[in-house]
């Protein structure tokens, strides 16, 4: 079979490779195909991979080419994990924001925003050649923002794409070994949106653990979101929040943390990538050696301004324990390549398992992958705290898809002005005419 990485050379692929490596003889991949439209980082990245591979028999063929037709052509799965602007683009949309006093987070608020109108055309017109050159193919989005992106899919490809993000897994992973409880046994209830949504049930052998634990102050600021949350906040919501609500739930504090910063998110990634694909391509180092010492640097400092404002310490990194995003995605991958059921937190249509939403929506939420592809499984009622959220949130989703098929700057400053963090719509004009200034892809939006 054949696996197609659009984003091939993006810093997180050896990870890909690297469970691929390990998981060689279940998933029945034997051909690798890399796609980006950057050739060093492709040549960098390739260069990794193949010291991977070198001490094991049976790795498969790698592929390279910066075409998009040659990539996806007979493709057995594809995975998207794009960046449209890259991390110059990442560093303005945080730079915008804050010069305006909105958070500029990616995913969260301005500056997924921008990140979104930028992306979506890009992932249309991957989505439409996929649907043309490998309509049989399986198409995982990894590409932020997560939920928006794989909805804009699903518009051309149906139920054959499906979201992924690993923040949701390793929070229900955390929570059970804090319980006591075995993760891969435990039932749970987890809803929302991608980077945004609880856990709010946790049940092994029909015994509530959730209640216990919530009553345990000592084992619930045990583990990452704990810490970060702290247990008053999580017993008042009765459920563990994902990570990244801490925006949401601190607003005035995240985005002065974020603004005191020495640099952004965006823009120490940025520099330490610019050393590392330096480092990657030159023939005297070992590219293998110079990738672990910067994917080291970069798990340690993920999400540090919030960590540092709740003080919640240094964040776990445990390499033993089980894989991030990159172990999501061969999950999914193998249940659909060989049947083989597996229950895993997915970004899908709604199918009417959150009644706050409507049914085509994208939402996050414990999934059946079979052969037959990902169905969302049955859950508890929605947490009724979380509901005026997701609401505000997917309407700004929608806006954006909007202002993508008809072109226009108002349903964009729509989307802005919907967003929880954004501000009035004063503040959302002005951001938009800011990014429309600062990125030629969204030159597409027509004045209202």
């Amino acid at each position: 079979m054949r696996l197609t990485i659009l984003g091939g050379g993006g810093f997180r692929v050896p990870l890909v490779h690297r469970a691929l490596l390990a998981d060689r003889r279940r998933t029945g991949i034997t051909e690798l195909v890399l796609y980006d439209v950057d050739d060093r980082r492709l040549t960098g990245i390739g260069r990794v991979l193949h010291a991977q591979a070198r001490d094991v028999p049976g790795a498969p063929e790698l592929i390279t080419t910066t075409d998009l037709d040659t990539a996806v052509t007979g493709a057995d799965f594809v995975f998207c994990a794009i960046r449209v602007g890259g991390l110059r683009g990442r560093v303005t949309d945080e730079r915008v924001a804050l010069g305006l006093g909105v958070l500029g987070q990616e995913t969260v608020g301005a500056g997924g925003i921008a990140y979104g109108l930028r992306t979506v055309p890009e992932a249309l017109r991957i989505a439409d050649r996929i649907a043309a050159l490998a309509p049989g193919a399986w198409t995982i989005n990894f590409t932020n923002p997560a939920g928006l992106v794989t909805e804009a899919m699903a518009s051309r490809l149906g139920d054959r794409v499906i979201g992924i993000c690993d923040s949701p897994s390793g929070l229900v992973d955390r929570v059970a070994r804090a319980a006591g409880a075995d993760p891969a046994t435990a039932r749970f209830d987890y809803a929302g949106l991608n980077h945004l949504g609880w856990l709010y049930r946790l049940e092994a052998d029909g015994t509530d653990l959730l209640t216990g634990l919530l009553a345990d102050p000592g084992r619930l600021e045990s583990f990452e979101e704990g810490k970060l949350f702290g247990a008053g906040r999580i017993r008042e919501l009765n459920a563990v929040p994902n990570e990244y609500l801490h925006y949401y739930y601190d607003p005035a504090g995240t985005l002065a943390a974020v603004r005191d910063a020495p640099r952004t998110r965006g823009e120490f990634l940025a520099g330490q990538q610019e050393r590392c694909y330096t480092r990657l391509n030159d023939p005297a180092r070992d590219p293998l050696d110079a990738w672990l010492e910067a994917w080291r640097e970069r798990e340690a400092t993920y999400m540090a301004e919030n960590r540092e404002l709740a003080g919640a310490g240094e964040r776990e990194h445990d390499e033993s324990r089980p894989a991030g995003y990159e172990g999501v995605a061969l999950a999914v991958m193998r249940a659909l390549a060989h049947d083989e059921p597996a229950t895993l937190i997915l970004n899908v249509r709604n199918r009417g398992r959150i009644g706050v939403l409507d049914g085509d929506a994208v939402v996050e939420i414990p999934c059946t992958v079979d052969g037959n592809g990902a169905k969302p499984r049955a859950i508890g009622e929605f947490p009724a705290h979380g509901t005026g959220l997701v609401r505000a949130v997917k309407e700004a989703e929608r806006h954006i898809l909007e202002a993508v098929t008809s072109e226009s700057e108002l349903a964009a400053v729509r989307a802005m002005k919907a967003h929880p963090l954004v501000g009035p719509e004063t503040t959302a004009r002005r951001l938009i005419s800011a990014y429309r200034d600062a990125f030629a892809e969204l030159d597409y939006l027509r004045p209202a």
